[in-house]
């Protein structure tokens, strides 16, 4: 039964810096795309990234790009997201999730991703 548990949520500043991270058991990690997507007050569920089976191509929601940075350790069934320069319109609960679909590396939807974590909560405060 696959698995998903983020951590590193938290509380920062304008400007500040977060890792995320996922641990994934149950399934063969490394042969799956992994996403991270966010929840934020609107309830709307805004696409984050998404990183390839062996880390060599992932994609970016405009909204992040050049402030955040998608990552995996396949040895350690990890994935992360480092995020800078964070901004209070970043604040949501962020969920990894397991690609289903290979069309995710070129079109970050939630339709391709099954087996969402349960979220941890990032607030930025200004």
């Amino acid at each position: 039964q696959p698995q998903l548990v983020e951590s590193g949520g938290g509380s920062v500043q304008t400007g500040g810096s977060l890792r995320l991270s996922c641990k994934a058991s149950g399934f063969r990690f490394y042969s799956y795309s992994m996403g991270w997507f966010r929840r934020g007050p609107g309830n709307e569920r805004e696409g984050v990234a998404v990183i390839s089976p062996r880390g060599d191509g992932s994609t970016y929601g405009d909204s992040v790009k050049g402030r955040f940075t998608i990552s995996r350790d396949n040895s350690a069934n990890m994935v992360y997201l480092q995020m800078n320069s964070l901004k209070p319109e970043d604040a949501a609960v962020y969920y990894c999730g397991r690609a289903t679909r290979a069309y995710v590396l070129q079109h970050l939807s939630a339709d391709g991703f099954a087996d969402w974590g349960q979220g941890t909560q990032v607030t930025v405060s200004s």
